[in-house]
């Protein structure tokens, strides 16, 4: 869910509705005629704007564009740049901080130089070439000059993704605060209706784009593509979402002469930050004993700033200290995208009905937030309420960080699961060997100290592992001294040449195939070459008592031709799950026919993912009910305590703590060298209940105030605080005045004497 465009349409709401009094004041003054003739210019359609129809698909579009883009991107840096996990997640998790970081800089450029109409076009000229960028480093063809499938220059492709990123990190972050302040420009004083019906509906279509964009682009990246050689179609994952940021631009530029442009009225960050620093460094001036102490370190910038910005900035830093732990939060919800997307990949996607690709299961967190929102809202607080029970916001947002971590407990309890179905290599010391009789006869093997019989034409279940040399015994007469290949894998099938039985060794995969693909190859047996395809994919010529390489199948049925050279076809049909590798073995007694099918004996080398998706449901519904009380509810909390004209710099505070919060997941992801995962999310999970407890002990002491109530305590004792300042200021220019005159009769009696 979009938490951070959540928190823009909350505050920008709250903005259109009630504008500082003191900046509404000044740009009146300063454009008051203008702004009245192109209030008056504004095209309405159903008692709405029409400008804001340009708004609301600008803003599907962008949003349909940037998590499109970010679905696959984990993917595109572990399938396609080639890097491993730890390093995914920390440049995944680094792009997305700068994506909350750079709002702050898109509002100062907004609210003290360009205007929100400039900004969100120049910045979205910037966001869509990164995105184009972003397109270009994906396309293997690029740099695959010997035409093998894989880039000669990765180096180039990790300059284009970087430089991509950060020019979208720059476009999606500045125009992210401007948008929905912008659409709320757009109306006049007297449609507060349409306003509010506006705000929702441009809700709506942020979570649409996202939603829909989460759904498509991981099926467009799952088809293959390419000029020389067909690849996973990255191209077009980033491409279309490319395209939608071209559309969004076109579209919002199109709608240019019928908005209402606000002219730059001073951005308050920048006010209070320079309140701040003041006080700051008055305070550090007068830090001598002499001085007499003040109630709050704040009232030492009393002497530049008037008492009501004081007070607004105290209630500002009194939230903004209870943010401090919140990045925790942040830290655990943004790995879906990237920890939990990578645990989908050695899941079994199957369905039945449709498959799920691992980028897709994102979409669960959307769909559970459009379903929990309401349920929360109309019937578990309700019902909490009539239990007569305090669950006020803080409270909330504590157990909103207690379902998150559940949620890291439940994902690591499915990677203990996973973790015990999949295979175990060999070390580096290691090496491993499974055994297929290919003789007619049984046969007894002693592999070293492993005695076992096979019988013909099976192999042997599981792999045998040796950390040194050994001698395999093929019945009673044939005895083979085995040197190991350290780190290795290989099948030794074994064959009847004259009367001896004789091994042949042949390197097998030492990993999972990637991407939820299957690896498979054939082994012919039979007494003449044969030449097998699946698809447009030759596995080649394979000789007798010969391997084929490894060919890359996706899940589902996999249907395999088998040619010999006097034109001979037998087809063969295969079921496949995700990340599977098979041997099928062409036994000597092979023949071509209707029953040839049933010949073939597919060895299994790695067993399909058999933990299905549908188990991190429950981790993804914990997180989602975590969200829902923790996110929302913060963001209602930060309105309601926020000061009228100050609650851009709360909402500033809120997207600083997510992107704190991936910069937590980097740090941990590189420092802790953890080399079980589901120890890295008990982790988290153990982390976040820490930081939880230190909250609820902040939470408890924090005192509930009504900004509005003191805002207008200061308003009524602004009038007698500007007679005061006026009296003393006219004290002080009469003494000014007293010393002049008898500065200068001393001068003159000097003059005289």
């Amino acid at each position: 869910m979009d938490r951070g465009h959540k928190s823009l349409c909350l505050f920008a709401e709250a903005f259109s509705r009630r504008r500082d009094p003191e900046s509404t004041h000044t740009a009146a003054m300063e454009d008051n005629d203008e702004t009245k003739k192109s209030k008056q210019k504004t095209a309405v359609i159903c008692g709405y704007p029409i400008s804001i129809f340009f708004i609301v698909v600008n803003e599907f579009c962008e949003r349909f564009s940037y998590y499109g883009m970010r679905a696959v991107l984990v993917l595109y840096f572990k399938y396609f740049l080639k890097w491993d996990d730890d390093f995914s997640t920390t440049i995944y998790h680094t792009f997305v901080a700068l994506c909350y970081l750079t709002p702050i800089l898109g509002a100062i450029v907004a609210d003290s130089w360009l205007g929100k109409f400039k900004t969100i076009v120049y910045l979205s000229i910037v966001y869509t070439l990164g995105q184009v960028v972003m397109a270009i480093s994906a396309i293997h063809d690029l740099t695959d000059a010997n035409m093998d499938g894989t880039p000669d220059n990765m180096t180039l492709h990790v300059a284009l993704s970087m430089v991509g990123l950060i020019l979208i990190a720059l476009g999606t972050g500045g125009i992210k605060p401007c948008v929905a302040a912008f659409g709320g420009d757009q109306f006049l004083d007297h449609q507060e209706k349409q306003r509010s019906t506006f705000f929702s509906i441009f809700y709506l279509s942020i979570n649409a784009g996202s939603l829909l964009s989460t759904v498509i682009t991981p099926i467009l990246r799952a088809q293959e593509c390419g000029i020389n050689t067909k690849q996973s179609c990255y191209p077009l994952a980033f491409g279309v979402p490319a395209a939608l940021m071209v559309v969004a631009l076109v579209v919002f530029i199109l709608g240019s002469r019928m908005y209402i442009k606000t002219p730059p009225q001073g951005n308050i960050m920048v006010k209070v930050c320079t309140c701040i620093g003041f006080a700051i460094k008055n305070r550090f001036r007068h830090r001598s004993p002499q001085y007499p102490k003040r109630e709050h370190w704040m009232d030492w910038s009393d002497e530049k700033y008037d008492k009501l910005l004081i007070a607004q900035v105290k209630m500002v830093l009194k939230v903004l200290f209870l943010y401090i732990p919140l990045p925790m939060f942040w830290a655990l919800f943004d790995q879906q995208g990237s920890r939990w997307t990578l645990q989908a990949t050695i899941m079994d996607g199957n369905f039945g009905f449709l498959t799920i690709q691992p980028d897709q299961m994102q979409t669960v967190n959307p769909i559970l937030i459009l379903i929990m929102v309401p349920v929360m809202d109309s019937a578990i607080y309700p019902l909490i309420a009539k239990c007569n029970l305090n669950f006020s916001p803080l409270k909330r947002m504590t157990v909103g960080m207690l379902f998150a971590a559940l949620a890291f407990v439940a994902a690591a309890l499915v990677q203990l699961q996973i973790d015990q179905t999949m295979p175990i290599f060999p070390s580096s010391t290691e090496s491993q060997v499974k055994y297929i009789n290919m003789m007619s006869t049984p046969l007894d093997v002693k592999a070293g100290n492993n005695n076992f019989t096979l019988k013909p034409f099976t192999a042997k279940e599981d792999y045998l592992t040796f950390g040194s040399p050994f001698a395999l015994l093929l019945g009673p007469n044939a005895s083979y001294p085995i040197a190991i290949e350290e780190g290795n894998r290989s099948t030794s099938v074994i064959v009847q040449e004259g009367t001896r039985p004789t091994p042949i060794t042949f390197s097998d995969t030492t990993s999972k195939p990637e991407q939820g693909a299957n690896a498979i190859r054939f082994f012919n047996g039979f007494s003449m070459t044969l030449n097998m395809t699946w698809g447009d994919q030759s596995f080649g010529n394979i000789p007798t008592n010969d391997m084929s390489t490894y060919v890359l199948i996706p899940q589902g049925v996999a249907q395999y031709q088998i040619k010999n050279a006097l034109g001979s076809v037998c087809d063969y049909k295969q079921e496949l799950g995700f990340g599977s590798s098979y041997t099928i073995v062409i036994p000597p007694t092979f023949n071509f026919g209707s029953t040839c099918e049933q010949i073939l004996i597919p060895v299994v080398d790695i067993k399909p993912n058999i933990i299905h998706m549908a188990w991190q449901i429950p981790q993804y519904f914990l997180m989602t009910i975590g969200e829902v009380v923790f996110s929302v509810t913060g963001l209602e909390f930060s309105y309601s305590q926020a000061p009228s004209n100050m609650k851009s710099v709360l909402q500033a505070g809120w997207l600083l703590t997510v992107a704190v919060g991936n910069i937590v997941v980097l740090i941990i992801a590189e420092a802790a060298t953890l080399e079980d995962q589901w120890a890295e999310y008990i982790l988290f999970a153990s982390l976040l209940v820490l930081v939880c407890f230190i909250f609820a002990f902040m939470a408890y002491f924090y005192t509930y105030i009504d900004p509005a109530k003191i805002e207008a305590e200061f308003a009524h004792k602004e009038p007698e605080e500007e007679e005061k300042k006026r009296k003393r200021k006219s004290v002080d220019v009469s003494r000014k005045s007293s010393h002049s005159r008898s500065e200068k009769d001393e001068e003159t009696l000097q003059t005289k004497i």
